[in-house]
């Protein structure tokens, strides 16, 4: 007999992220290659959002997020690694929905 399967739902103001693979060495502005080994601590980082509580008012499933890796709770969920954070933790959308952008774009 298999084991039942269970929907995930997040609660109240909870939001679950996947994060965008980090491709290893970065190169800079200027053409510095960057080694993947290098830590920036207060680097934000770019993840994708697969869940929202009842409670998030601004993003939805679909939109990339950016979010600073520190604010997090991990879980692993069928072998994905998710984060789980709150959604006034998250310091910007990336959307197509241009209602008030910077006017940067991806």
């Amino acid at each position: 007999m298999s084991e039942p399967k269970f929907e995930v739902q997040m609660l109240h103001d909870r939001v679950m992220i996947k994060v965008e693979k980090d491709s290893g060495e970065r190169r800079s502005t200027g053409g510095i290659v960057i080694p993947a080994t290098v830590e920036e601590a207060n680097r934000l980082v770019w993840g994708e959002v697969c869940g929202v509580g009842h409670h998030v008012r601004i993003v939805k499933p679909g939109d990339r997020v950016l979010f600073h890796p520190g604010d997090q709770f991990e879980v692993e969920i069928q072998g994905e690694n998710y984060l789980v954070m709150r959604e006034r933790d998250l310091h910007a959308i990336a959307s197509e929905r241009p209602e008030h952008g910077t006017g940067l774009y991806l």
